[in-house]
């Protein structure tokens, strides 16, 4: 259903602009106000960066822009996206699109490995991509593309650090990403404030503060609201999960922050064990405190085999927050 009217979404004369649902990871959804041209930039460009066009499988909800992404770049290159599967009808996939948490899964099962090698290209984004995660599928000889965007700006726009053909990246001076170029929404549906507030002269600013590095890619360090205050002392989570992530019984972490009588907030890491890995609050605590302050080492470990996730495939952090507080997600 999906598919067709997408479909038909691209051949209509004078289409309506996609209304999309942001995800709600990290607070209420924003109705998103897409227009056609946005859409189609962004699939083009996408097209030329991985060197050609092809059909794509698609692995994500049809809900969000990244699963929108993958059924017009597919019907773009003049075929129908292949659903859930690999191929159809003996016709395969050249590329798909996943969220970290789906290649984590696929690259337990030897069958979905192999299949995402055959693949000319796996995108990877709507999260931060571990380089624990992309050297294990570059290892099982998957080719992997870590994305960058937003429902905002049509879905991911900056590939591995480099801007798509068109998409320009700066940086304000508090370090927030700023995005523009032919991909951009029109706005917020219901919501010129909002809208007024993050598109300004032509750009769109991010929630997001990143660095250029020497060789200009655009490096993510995450939402500048993602820091908490425990002890006096700001502490950055998405450092304290970065550093997580880099130790050898770690398989996958996200670091949260609740709120604590003693602390002002107490960091909370939860951490999925490699396989036959047993992670100690002590040890993961010495382990972030080597190159970053001690304060910023979490106070609470919980070990968790299953995420709670959203509807795009995304790790749920609001959910986690509520666990580790008590809350009714517990």
């Amino acid at each position: 259903m999906a598919v067709r009217q997408l479909a038909d979404w691209l051949d209509a004369d004078e289409p309506e602009r996609l209304l999309l649902e942001t995800s709600g990871s990290t607070g209420l959804p924003k109705r998103v106000l897409l227009p056609r041209d946005a859409v189609v930039a962004s699939a083009r460009a996408s097209a030329r960066r991985l060197g050609s066009q092809g059909r794509w499988a698609l692995h994500l909800p049809t809900s969000y822009v990244a699963g929108v992404q993958v059924v017009v770049r597919s019907l773009l290159a003049g075929h129908p996206p292949v659903v859930g599967a690999w191929d159809d009808g003996g016709v395969p996939a050249t590329y798909t699109s996943l969220v970290p948490t789906q290649l984590h899964r696929m690259l337990r099962d030897p069958g979905e490995a192999a299949a995402l090698a055959a693949l000319r290209a796996v995108l990877v984004g709507g999260a931060g991509t571990d380089p624990a995660l992309r050297a294990d599928a570059e290892a099982a000889g998957i080719r992997v593309v870590a994305t960058y965007g937003a429902s905002e700006t049509a879905g991911g726009c900056v590939y591995d650090g480099v801007p798509l053909d068109g998409v320009a990246v700066t940086l304000g001076t508090d370090g927030r990403i700023r995005l523009g170029g032919p991909t951009l929404f029109d706005g917020y549906l219901d919501d010129p404030a909002l809208t007024a507030e993050v598109l300004v002269d032509g750009w769109y600013l991010t929630a997001d503060a990143g660095r250029l590095d020497e060789d200009g890619r655009l490096r993510v360090l995450g939402r500048l609201d993602d820091v908490v205050v425990s002890g006096g002392v700001n502490v950055p989570l998405p450092a304290v999960a970065a550093r997580l992530r880099e130790h050898p019984d770690v398989e996958q972490a996200e670091v949260v922050g609740v709120p604590d009588e003693e602390w002002g907030h107490r960091v909370v890491a939860w951490v999925r064990p490699r396989p036959g890995a047993s992670p100690t609050l002590d040890g993961l605590r010495a382990w972030v405190a080597g190159p970053h302050p001690r304060s910023w080492a979490p106070r609470q470990l919980e070990l968790v085999a299953q995420w709670p996730l959203l509807g795009n495939g995304k790790v749920d952090r609001l959910a986690l927050a509520r666990r580790a507080s008590g809350g009714s997600d517990a």
